[in-house]
């Protein structure tokens, strides 16, 4: 076990400690140490750190309170909507009622578990403007699967095999193309304006039957708004295409538009985006899939439906995309997202939208003159710079994000999307208060202060951090996972 904080490498493991031992094991057959049977032991002993229960303990605790996390701090990362995690949320997801009920419970023995499952379902359609829902897809890029699953299933029930290409912007999130690319389809790239939003006369070319649709975010990676979208929308349904929305930025409009009165035909919700439940670290996450009018019957297998009497039940169809989980979704996750729009009700969930777009104007206003702002105008829920304004002291995007960690921030997100070779894009959520924001904008002209008057220090960041700055490419390319071969 290695403790690697301010320099260089401390071995907590010493040779003959350990944190328990086991009463002698007499019965014949069976090792007289460890009590395993004689023909299941190893033949060689394992090579793990040699340490007590008090030197794990205190190893873990220590790392965790240099942990950085929505809750200990202002955690910017442009479009991943890392908003606070109400804690109501989390006691609803812990009641009794939900963590004692079995997967496998007979649904006359599930009515309640049923019921969240068809109201959060019937709520994510209405905040949508798409006719039905599933909540099983594990994660948004699960959802963007499976969305493209039943973009795959429509055509092949009309008989439309040729349709095999999918559309994709140059600004889309980086999982479009992978899901596009997993669900056997070609991707097909669309360049954007230099305003950022997707050039309707270079789509035009692109559309033809062998196209199965288009994926899209709106308001796009940058935070623009793609205000073509009633063209681009009908252009793809004259071509015999479907439209997918990467619901990854629903929050910016959450309230006040609907991807369904957009003209999207498909789209999947990140649940730990938009609906605040946990994000980060793998998981737990959930990716509702929606669909049109007309699309419902291949919704993946099981859906959830409730007949004339209340009585909520299972069914399958046999046109469905198919079955993409074990169960129905993540339900812990489920319940959080459900409490979540109970708490805000009908008219406070109005206001998410329009406040994430005001905190993220604000900031972008007040940095403008010291970070290159390449889009003008007013942006929705995130804006990206592309790096400082002043760039002749050679100070780049990684050595912000780096002296950042020095104040106590998270960095935001940076170098991407990769329209811009310096981006760092930042999103502040509507949860974050005035008074954080103003704290956050004073360190970032501070920052852009040193990289003019002083850049070496700038450059040489972080100097407060556990860990100084690594050599990241290494890192990924030749990671240690060991604790052998760190000694080494």
């Amino acid at each position: 076990m290695i403790r690697n904080y301010d320099k260089l490498i401390f071995e907590l493991s010493k040779e003959g400690r350990m944190g328990y031992s086991l009463p002698k094991n007499e019965f014949e057959g069976y090792c007289m140490c460890c009590g395993i049977p004689a023909h299941l032991k190893r033949e060689t002993t394992p090579e793990l750190p040699q340490v007590t229960e008090f030197d794990v303990v205190r190893h873990y605790t220590n790392l965790s309170n240099k942990n950085f996390g929505v809750d200990t701090g202002f955690y910017p990362l442009g479009s991943c909507t890392m908003k606070y995690n109400p804690r109501i949320n989390e006691e609803m997801a812990a009641h009794p009622a939900f963590t004692q009920l079995h997967p496998d419970a007979p649904t006359e023995c599930a009515q309640g578990a049923l019921e969240v499952y068809y109201n959060l379902a019937a709520s994510l359609s209405e905040l949508s403007g798409l006719s039905a829902f599933t909540l099983n897809p594990y994660a948004g890029a699960h959802g963007e699967l499976t969305g493209l699953m039943i973009m795959r299933k429509y055509h092949m029930l009309r008989g439309d095999h040729k349709r095999t290409k999918v559309i994709v912007p140059d600004s889309a999130h980086g999982t479009n193309p992978a899901s596009a690319a997993v669900c056997g389809l070609q991707i097909v790239e669309v360049k954007s304006t230099a305003k950022g939003t997707v050039d309707v006369e270079a789509l035009k070319p692109l559309l033809d039957d062998t196209v199965a649709g288009i994926m899209m975010t709106n308001p796009n990676t940058l935070g623009i708004f793609e205000t073509e979208i009633p063209e681009i929308a009908k252009l793809v349904h004259e071509c015999g295409g479907l439209l997918y929305y990467d619901g990854a930025n629903l929050n910016a409009v959450l309230g006040k538009c609907r991807p369904g009165d957009m003209g999207f035909d498909i789209m999947h919700i990140n649940l730990h985006k938009t609906f605040s439940t946990p994000h980060g670290g793998g998981g737990p996450g959930d990716g509702p899939v929606g669909v049109r009018a007309g699309l419902e019957h291949l919704l993946p297998n099981p859906q959830v439906k409730k007949n004339e009497q209340g009585i909520f039940y299972l069914t399958t169809d046999e046109e469905s995309a198919g079955c993409v989980s074990g169960f129905l979704g993540n339900f812990a996750v489920i319940v959080r997202a459900y409490t979540y729009i109970l708490t805000l009700g009908r008219e406070n969930v109005k206001m998410v939208g329009p406040l994430a777009v005001l905190n993220a104007n604000y900031v972008k206003e007040s940095l403008k003159n010291e970070y290159y702002l390449p889009i003008e105008g007013v942006c929705k829920h995130e804006f990206v710079f592309d790096g400082l304004a002043d760039k002749s002291t050679g100070v780049t995007t990684l050595d912000i994000a780096k002296r950042l960690l020095d104040y106590g921030y998270h960095a935001p997100t940076i170098y991407f999307p990769l329209l811009f070779h310096q981006s760092i894009m930042i999103e502040p959520t509507e949860t974050e208060s005035k008074e954080t924001l103003d704290e956050f904008i004073a360190v970032m002209k501070k920052v852009a202060q040193e990289a003019a008057e002083t850049p070496d220090v700038v450059k040489a960041a972080p100097y407060n951090t556990p860990v100084r700055r690594l050599d990241e490419t290494t890192a990924a390319r030749f990671p240690k996972t060991t604790y052998k071969q760190m000694k080494g």
